[in-house]
């Protein structure tokens, strides 16, 4: 057996568990992340409610309609004078009336209608970034799964071979029967360890496909493929602070409320103007001899009481409000990336001693009880010993490298995209 074990061998495990389905290729994180953005209904529904806003966009930008009003006036309920008809008195009137908006206010309500897009838009990204953190928790427990199988399987393999090889001694009575039976009672363990490697693989199996809605595919075709390894991260904590600073779009969408808020604030002002209405209007009488007419009037609302005061102040409020709330977020931001990048660099200093040493030790105690037990040179008890160290050693940088992977996905969740792939 080499001298250490290779966790890179966990991503060429057998991506299915039944051989009577065909599966399908291996995905990659960004296939399965690609998929996901595809098909999860809850981030489509988010852009549906971007495409909302941008149609009330549109609702903000409109003209106000013209008013067009028609009237007959001077129809007579007295009998009239003879020869003359109830009706041939009366004038129509036609007339059209225009709100002409004043101080900007068109252009308020759709910079208004458009900074709530903006702000929806990030909204909408910090949601991707949510559900793409639990996807990938989701990705690297699979991938955590099938190495602990793939090291299962390995040491059962290894383990039957001691077996094998303890029989033939047993037969030619260089070995007694209670350390036969107790060898094989060993077995049992790494037996176990397959089968709840097994379910352990089927289960993430089950919570990757539903979370990438994907009804039509079976937990034996599905598999996926990465790298199960660490590395210490190369941007310091400077730079990946200042990358979350300017990446994370819930501080995005706290900006954006600050300046929407400012428009408000302005369309509230312009909301308190008087506006003029301008109307024309024509008539035409029936009368022999009265000529027809024209006339153009204006009219102005008389702002004594309502000022608007109240959606002024509100407004201005909101500004301070939302202000604040941008202070809350930033810290948010910075303390969630300094705690990720903390505990990303704490796995790195446990997990490096077993690459240096500990992998390389274990299997070398291992290998070395094994072949001296074989040959009589060591007693059970320390051949036992020394696989269940080894056993225990492996196992212990599978769950790190995990923990690891997943300290790497809370960072990235913090700053906002991955600057740790």
């Amino acid at each position: 057996m080499r001298s250490s074990w290779s966790l890179g061998r966990a991503c060429l495990l057998v991506g299915c568990l039944g051989s009577d389905v065909a599966a399908q290729a291996p995905l990659t994180w960004d296939e399965v992340r690609a998929r996901f953005e595809a098909n999860n209904p809850t981030l489509r529904a988010g852009e549906i409610g971007i495409d909302q806003s941008r149609a009330d966009e549109v609702t903000a930008h409109l003209r106000p309609n013209p008013d067009l009003s028609l009237s007959a006036d001077q129809a007579t309920f007295s009998r009239p004078s003879e020869g003359a008809g109830r009706f041939d008195a009366v004038v129509g009137v036609a007339s059209v009336d225009y709100l002409i908006e004043l101080a900007h206010k068109r252009a308020l309500r759709l910079a208004s209608a458009q900074g709530a897009t903006a702000v929806a838009i990030s909204q909408q990204a910090d949601l991707t970034r949510t559900l793409v953190f639990s996807l990938r928790q989701a990705f690297v427990q699979l991938l955590q799964a099938k190495a602990f199988l793939a090291l299962a399987q390995e040491e059962l393999a290894d383990y039957d071979k001691v077996i094998t090889i303890s029989r033939d001694r047993f037969h030619a009575g260089d070995i007694a029967q209670i350390d036969l039976d107790r060898l094989e009672l060993q077995r049992v363990g790494y037996e176990s360890d397959v089968q709840t490697g097994m379910v352990n693989v089927r289960t993430a199996k089950i919570q990757l496909i539903a979370l990438l809605n994907e009804k039509a595919t079976t937990v034996d075709q599905f598999d996926v493929t990465g790298p199960y390894d660490f590395a210490s991260p190369s941007p310091t904590l400077e730079e990946v602070r200042e990358t979350a600073l300017q990446t994370r779009p819930d501080l995005k969408a706290a900006f954006q409320s600050i300046e929407k808020a400012k428009t408000d604030f302005r369309l509230a002002g312009a909301n308190g103007s008087w506006d003029p209405t301008l109307s024309v209007d024509v008539g035409w009488p029936r009368s022999p001899g009265s000529p027809s007419y024209f006339g153009v009037g204006v009219s102005l609302p008389l702002r004594l009481f309502d000022r608007n005061q109240g959606e002024k102040k509100r407004t201005e409020l909101d500004i301070g409000r939302n202000d604040r709330l941008a202070d809350a977020t930033r810290a948010q931001v910075l303390s969630d990336v300094d705690s990720a990048y903390a505990t990303v660099l704490s796995t790195v200093a446990q997990l490096q001693p077993y690459r240096d040493s500990y992998l390389t030790q274990s299997t070398r105690v291992r290998d070395i009880m094994t072949f001296s037990y074989q040959r009589g040179g060591a007693a059970l008890v320390d051949f036992l010993q020394a696989r269940q160290e080894y056993r225990t050693v492996q196992i212990a940088y599978v769950n790190l490298v995990g923990a690891f992977l997943s300290a790497v996905s809370q960072l990235n969740l913090a700053v906002g995209r991955e600057v740790i792939p």
